[in-house]
């Protein structure tokens, strides 16, 4: 199921699922929403984020960012875990988040350790904004400066997200040679979750796809590539092992951005 990109004017006149996305980059939040509307064979129709369309702004609940996600007449709903919810509520089958309460838990809590604040992506974004400031390896000195201002970038909290940033890969590793060592390629379970789906697309931030599959302004590939010493040490290879499963099982290539 190819991503439908239509202009804000359309989208907002019509029913059923739309999405507002970040244009021409693999933004992993946007990429997993992606990845659990098609896996779900939920249609749904995508607007390019433009920070200067103020009436798609107020449209989307006043959020100055992306995904945002706004069903029927619903308000928007624009952090991953309200995203997922209402996918599970708008499709059932196939289930992304478990029965067990236990595992259901698990996946949260992971998920979050991933997605939210202070997560994987939030600390890969700010510590590749710290190099970047630098004059180093990571985001071009422009962007990185939009980001910065965005994104609530503290310079005195640098060492902090480089340390989240390798504890969390240290966890999730952990967990699938855990799960691989009792015969499952996924993080819960024998079969597909949400968890699956974000930590795959999250891997972007530490490296792209090949080109044919994720085509990208060198710079910027650069900057998602660029890793210090102490973060490709905890890059275990069981983590794009898993990326790659996912996609070429569960996921669509190429990436429609």
């Amino acid at each position: 199921m190819s991503v439908e990109y239509v202009d804000f004017e359309t989208a907002k006149v019509r029913d059923g699922l739309r999405m507002i996305v970040v244009s021409g980059i693999p933004s992993p939040w946007g990429e997993a929403a992606k990845g659990i509307f098609q896996t779900k064979k939920l249609p749904f129709v995508a607007v390019r984020y433009n920070p200067g369309d103020h009436d798609a702004v107020a449209w989307s609940g006043g959020h100055k960012s992306a995904p945002v996600v706004v069903y029927n007449d619903e308000a928007p709903r624009w952090d991953w875990q309200s995203i997922l919810l209402l996918a599970e509520r708008l499709a059932p089958a196939p289930a992304l988040l478990p029965a067990d309460t236990a595992d259901r838990a698990l996946v949260f809590g992971l998920a979050h350790e991933i997605c939210g604040e202070m997560g994987l992506g939030w600390c890969r974004r700010n510590s590749s904004v710290r190099s970047g400031l630098a004059g180093g390896p990571g985001f071009p000195e422009p962007i990185a400066r939009y980001l910065a201002g965005k994104y609530g970038y503290r310079e005195e909290e640098g060492a902090l997200y480089d340390r989240r940033v390798v504890d969390i890969l240290t966890l999730l590793s952990a967990r699938l040679k855990a799960q691989r060592e009792a015969g499952s390629k996924y993080y819960v379970g024998n079969s597909l979750t949400a968890l699956d789906i974000y930590s795959a697309t999250f891997m972007v931030l530490f490296g792209a796809l090949p080109e044919e599959h994720c085509p990208m302004p060198p710079p910027l590939r650069e900057g998602f590539s660029a890793v210090d010493d102490t973060t490709k040490a905890a890059l275990d290879p069981i983590l794009r092992e898993h990326r790659q499963y996912i996609y070429e099982t569960h996921l669509e290539l190429p990436l429609s951005l």
